[in-house]
């Protein structure tokens, strides 16, 4: 089988500077037969989501990152439109709580991990006890340097236990950050999305991009795969991740379960 073009091959260095962020290799028409295609996955999404559910035998587990502004509320929004919420769930890890402090840095994080028969969207992760902290040196090298060994056998737990987990870098060039931080101080709508932290932390992309290429290198791993997706055409990158996600469902062969038996019954 041939390696999909935005794999992260596992235990390869990862050269983000060498991936196109506007890179549109597995799509030959424009942004309407795009969005097309996109509606259709998401009519496929929806079934399959309908029949893990009822089913409840797989836990899907899907993990995205990125640089602020990437795209990820985008993400979940356009390609898990009409997925029934009951069975998709969001989980945000933003700073820290003091109670989450007292614990080791996974165990806000397992908690959130799906049930059967369900999805769990992580709206960043555990990853950023690699990525944030390293950056910003909130602990030393010897400790954030331990964490790449403890995800991968964190993930390998997972996946033992039956959870397909897919994880999405959301890759988008810096000038792209520039154009999207400047729409949102421009549009008033959105202004509330824009803080001053944001240019602080773009004060830190080489570092991110540094912490991000060794991230995925280390931690991308058969069971628990890392794709950098092409993310400054937002329609580019949704129809994707939907296909991927698509795919990887229809590959577990789900059926709905058997009913009970019905003969006889009747509803008043």
């Amino acid at each position: 089988m041939t390696e999909h073009p935005y794999l992260v091959s596992p235990d390869r260095t990862l050269d983000l500077a060498g991936r196109d962020p506007r890179d549109r290799r597995l799509f030959a028409g424009g942004k309407r037969e795009g969005r097309d295609q996109i509606r259709a996955l998401n009519g496929r999404l929806e079934t399959l989501q309908e029949t893990l559910y009822a089913e409840g035998r797989h836990k899907i587990l899907i993990v995205l990152q990125a640089m602020d502004t990437g795209g990820k509320d985008g993400t979940i929004r356009h390609v898990f439109e009409g997925t029934n919420p009951q069975g998709v769930k969001v989980a945000s890890f933003k700073k820290p709580t003091p109670k989450e402090l007292a614990h080791d840095y996974l165990w806000r994080v397992h908690r959130h991990t799906p049930g059967r028969g369900e999805i769990t969207i992580f709206n960043r992760s555990h990853y950023e006890d690699v990525l944030v902290v390293r950056v910003h040196g909130l602990v030393s090298p010897e400790v954030w340097g331990k964490r790449y060994r403890h995800i991968v056998e964190f993930e390998r737990l997972l996946a033992e236990e039956g959870t397909v987990i897919l994880k999405f870098f959301l890759h988008i060039s810096k000038e792209e950050q520039k154009e999207r931080l400047q729409a949102r101080l421009d549009t008033p709508h959105k202004q509330w999305k824009f803080s001053r932290g944001d240019l602080a932390e773009r004060a830190h992309w080489d570092a991110y991009v540094e912490a991000y290429e060794v991230a995925l290198s280390k931690t991308s791993k058969p069971w628990a795969p890392w794709y950098a997706i092409p993310a400054d055409r937002k329609w580019y990158r949704n129809l994707v991740i939907s296909r991927i996600l698509v795919e990887r469902l229809e590959a577990l062969e789900m059926s709905y379960p058997d009913p009970e038996d019905l003969d006889g019954v009747v509803v008043d």
